[in-house]
């Protein structure tokens, strides 16, 4: 419902269309077609340690100094796990998750 039109983030979800440098930099210094400039540079990520909390919660708060409303800034902010920079983090957690559950108990 909410989708842009044309390739988005796969970090942050901005639409590429809105990105003022026209996207990210590979490391040979190329267009990334997949992240925009504030995530990606070089070929490397802008803040390599910050969490998918972190950037849901980064998200929704440019978001809302733009000045969107609050349901659609968290609406758009809830999207970002599933950005393909997140989802490996998701299976990892998930996987995490499991093999605690899964550990025998004394």
């Amino acid at each position: 419902m909410f989708k842009s039109r044309g390739p988005a983030c796969q970090s942050c979800g901005m639409p590429l269309s809105k990105d003022p440098r026209g996207g990210g930099t590979n490391a040979d210094g190329s267009r990334s077609s997949e992240y925009c400039s504030h995530c990606y540079h070089q070929g490397a990520f802008t803040e390599p340690g910050i969490t998918v909390a972190e950037m849901t919660t980064l998200v929704e708060g440019k978001l809302r100094s733009m000045h969107f409303p609050g349901f659609l800034a968290r609406r758009f902010a809830k999207e970002v796990p599933t950005l393909r920079r997140w989802k490996s983090q998701a299976s990892r957690t998930g996987a995490q998750r499991e093999q605690t559950s899964e550990a025998p108990t004394r």
